[in-house]
Order: structure tokens, then sequence, then C-alpha cells
């Protein structure tokens, strides 16, 4: 009497791999270009930006834009106030705020700003982002270097430098729109070190996580901003 062979699954056993190769391919050539031009033209896309010098070789960069109802002298100053202590970040405050809500106000003893100011974006101090370039109603671009071994952000003007870390920055471009509006562009562009350990980090979680923060950001900037044009 022969024994009965074991059924063979295969191609049952392939299908998790086949799954999960179509959604990452799904993801890549058409999920992630979107996530990362959210609102851009492909002139806004394409086109550089004061700023982009300070990280010369990216691994990653993103490029997202929006209309605010304001022409570029009206919403400055919100911009200007960012910060942790400040303004807030306009985002979703519970992630960056600890649930704090950011300012519906423009208040003037936040309008200070200058080159090489630090901007807390913690509560207590350890992370920050500092003034990289300033050119009122037009350009802020804040600088960020996280040392990833510290948990902290650090100066980089320090040596040695730390060698897990990941340098970038956030910056804010805002100009005429034709209809006297503004047209703000928000470019992002890192570099991480070493680019073996922080690359995968960006793709999976900081870049889906920018794009969550950065949308509603641009949400709740025109609320704001279209919500004090209406005040008498």
């Amino acid at each position: 009497m022969s024994e009965k062979q074991p059924c063979r699954r295969t191609g049952t056993g392939l299908l998790p791999f086949v799954t999960a190769s179509a959604t990452l391919a799904f993801y890549t050539l058409q999920c992630r270009p979107r996530l990362l031009t959210w609102g851009a033209t492909q002139d806004e896309t394409a086109r550089a930006y004061p700023g982009d010098e300070l990280v010369p070789d990216p691994d990653g960069s993103s490029t997202m834009a929006t209309d605010l109802p304001a022409p570029p002298e009206q919403v400055w100053p919100w911009l200007a106030q960012m910060g942790y202590d400040r303004g807030g970040w306009y985002s979703w405050d519970w992630l960056d705020r600890y649930g704090h809500p950011s300012a519906d106000r423009v208040a003037p003893e936040w309008r200070k700003l200058e080159e090489g100011q630090r901007l807390k974006a913690s509560r207590d101090g350890r992370f920050w982002f500092t003034v990289a370039l300033l050119e009122p109603n037009r350009t802020l671009v804040l600088r960020s270097d996280l040392n990833l071994s510290g948990g902290r952000s650090f100066d980089p003007r320090t040596k040695p430098l730390p060698q897990a870390r990941l340098d970038g920055i956030w910056a804010f471009h805002l100009r005429p729109a034709p209809f006297g509006e503004a047209r703000l562009v928000v470019r992002t562009r890192g570099q991480g070190h070493p680019r073996w350990l922080t690359r995968p980090f960006d793709l999976v979680f900081g870049e889906p996580a920018h794009f969550i923060m950065q949308t509603r950001q641009f949400r709740n900037l025109r609320a704001r901003v279209g919500a004090e044009g209406m005040t008498p």
C-alpha cells in the first residue's frame, strides 16, 4: 500500500509575497510621487529655491504647495510666529504640541525673527529648528540637525559631527498669486547618516508623516488667514 503524499501549496505560499510586492510597487509608482508633490505644479517641483544648497545631495525631497486667501505680506506673520513656545505649527496639535492648540491670531510678541534664531520643536527644548534663511514676506528656511544616538538636536558647527544624524530643511516660499492671493510652496530636503539606517525609516514613516502634517498645516493656515481677512 502506497502512502499518501502531502498536498503541495507552493502557489499559496507565494501569495503573501506577490501581494506585498504588488502593494509596494503600487505605492512606489503611484502613491509616493503624489504625496511628495501634493498641490505643486511641475514647474514648482523642478524649480530651485533658496535654501536648497544647504542640503546639496539629499536622500529625499518633497515639494508641496497651496493657495492662501491673502497676499504674502498678510500670510507672512503667521509663518514668522511659528515655534513650539510661540504660535505653534498649525498642524495636528496632539502630535506636534502635546494637544496645546496653535495660535488663532497674530501676536506682536512673536513677530521677532532673525537668522540664527532657534525655534523650539519640543516642550523640553531638546529639539529645535534654526532659522537658516530669512527674507520677509518671501522666504523662511528652517534647518533641522538631529543627533540620532543622542536623541536631540545639535549645532552643525560642532566638530566632530555625530556619526548617526539627520540633516534637513523645512522651507516656506511665498509668492504673489494672480488674483491678489498668495502661493505657498513648502520644500523639504534631507540627508541621513548612515544612509542604510535612515533611508528605510524615512520611506516608511518619515515621508507619510510629513504628508499628513503638512497637508493639515495647509488647511489650518487657509482657515486662519481667511478668518483674519473677514474680520472687520
